[in-house]
């Protein structure tokens, strides 16, 4: 037997001893080694079959801590608040009758991570640093904390191959802020609105964003290499354009390094600011990484974002811009000034001490093997049904599903909600209608895989009853 199947025993043997009430709701399971030499297997074996159970929900592990039966799993009960399921992954008629109501309502849409999958002692241990910190009487700086920015910039060397200086970086209030304000620093530079381009289709509350801060926004159609920089070239001036090269959102092309370098020739001759949506770029599920636009700029054209919504909690609504040197650094840092602060200085010091500390870094690479699971089921199961399609897996926390038939996206997530799964249609980030095919946005980050099969079943159940 491989080392596949014998991990697939392991993953049976702790599911049996949970189902016949060995193991209850917060008993701790047999360490890695223990279990090992009690299978005869490696112990490698073991920490993949953990690291799958605890994807599935059924135990929780924590780096330096004792695995345990996760909460509400037991005797009878599967790993989930929303369904119960027999062996071959189908909801049974009690979760049916439940569906829609308040208690049962499953979020599926896009943008919600794990957060609750952080180790509770980097969690607390980051705010006790916060409640630690001195109080002063002083005004916070409103480009951030200089600590926070030099823990980003570092942060930025190691992941993304570009080490900004930290007078380059500014702390915003989420994503949305940060192209908003990056909008007001173009207008007040230009002294009229700003023309920007901007991904067809895309992200709604940026484009929104942009638009209350006076830009005149232009639709620019993607492929399967990102916004098309060709059709960019011919729409007449534009002063920026913001894209999302590492996976496009919503439709998940990854733009080729040839595709970028197209791109940044373009900014350096018309003189137009590139502004790098980098939201999700520390979730990799195939393919080697590509180096992040800034790390390619060469003639300072690239404004670079990123955050902290997708890697903990969008609640804390933390992200922050890299500002290339020249008149767009200095616009746009007038305009952060003016504004003032607008993150909380102790929400600041928590995060620069998980990355100060590398909890930022552990926390990833644990995540990274949850949603290479989850990913992998929603790509095993659509693969067994004809006619559906799953897009934007490459990457990130979501998957867009698409169909041959008839059905309009809207249409089928109506339907679903009635079912108490919420998702969100594509056509719902367009600019232009009909730029985006038919289908579903779903995000997986904050889910278990048998709230993912839900939602799943639910969709195959829709589609099938409208005969499409």
């Amino acid at each position: 037997m491989d080392q596949f199947g014998k991990a697939a025993g392991v993953v049976a043997r702790v599911r049996a001893m949970v189902q016949d009430g060995t193991l209850v709701a917060g008993d701790a399971v047999p360490s890695t080694r223990v279990l090992a030499a009690e299978l005869g297997v490696a112990r490698g074996t073991v920490v993949a079959a953990y690291e799958q159970l605890d994807g599935e929900g059924w135990i929780r592990t924590r780096q330096g801590a004792v695995a345990r039966v996760a909460p509400g799993v037991g005797a009878g009960h599967w790993p989930t608040e929303h369904a119960a399921r027999d062996a071959s992954g189908r909801t049974d008629g009690h979760a049916d009758s439940a569906a829609g109501t308040g208690a049962d309502l499953l979020d599926a849409r896009p943008g919600i991570p794990a957060v609750t999958a952080i180790a509770a002692r980097d969690w607390r241990a980051a705010w006790r640093a916060a409640a630690d910190a001195p109080l002063r009487n002083a005004l916070s700086d409103p480009a951030g904390l200089p600590e926070l920015r030099a823990q980003i910039a570092a942060q930025l060397g190691l992941a993304r191959g570009f080490a900004p200086e930290i007078g380059r970086v500014v702390v915003t209030a989420g994503t949305a802020e940060a192209l908003s304000l990056v909008t007001e620093g173009l207008r007040n530079r230009l002294g009229r609105a700003p023309v920007v381009a901007v991904e067809d289709p895309g992200y709604r509350s940026g484009r929104r964003a942009m638009m209350s801060a006076g830009a005149t926004l232009v639709g620019v159609p993607v492929d399967g290499d990102g916004i098309d920089v060709d059709v960019l070239g011919r729409i007449g001036p534009v002063d920026a354009v913001v894209v999302t090269p590492t996976h496009q959102y919503p439709l998940g092309s990854v733009m080729p390094v040839a595709r970028r370098l197209r791109l940044l020739d373009w900014a350096t001759r018309t003189g137009a600011v590139v502004v790098e949506d980098d939201y999700d770029s520390e979730f990799r599920h195939r393919g080697s990484p590509v180096p992040a636009l800034a790390a390619l700029d060469a003639t300072s054209v690239v404004v670079h974002v990123g955050g902290f919504s997708k890697t903990l909690d969008p609640r804390l609504r933390c992200s922050y811009v890299v500002l290339p040197p020249g008149p767009v650094h200095e616009a746009v840092a007038a305009s952060r000034l003016a504004r003032g602060p607008v993150v909380a200085e102790p929400v600041q010091v928590a995060l620069a001490h998980l990355l100060r500390t590398g909890a930022l870094r552990r926390h990833l690479g644990r995540v990274r093997r949850d949603y290479t699971h989850r990913r992998e089921r929603v790509a095993t199961r659509v693969a067994a049904v004809a006619g559906l399609e799953a897009r934007a897996l490459d990457g990130g926390l979501h998957a867009v599903l698409t169909w041959s038939g008839r059905a309009a996206g809207r249409d089928v997530v109506a339907r679903m909600a009635r079912s108490g799964v919420l998702v969100s249609a594509v056509e719902e980030y367009e600019v232009s209608p009909g730029s985006a095919p038919a289908g579903i946005v779903l995000g997986y980050g904050a889910l278990t895989l048998p709230q993912l099969d839900r939602a799943l079943d639910v969709l195959l159940e829709v589609l099938r009853v409208r005969g499409d």
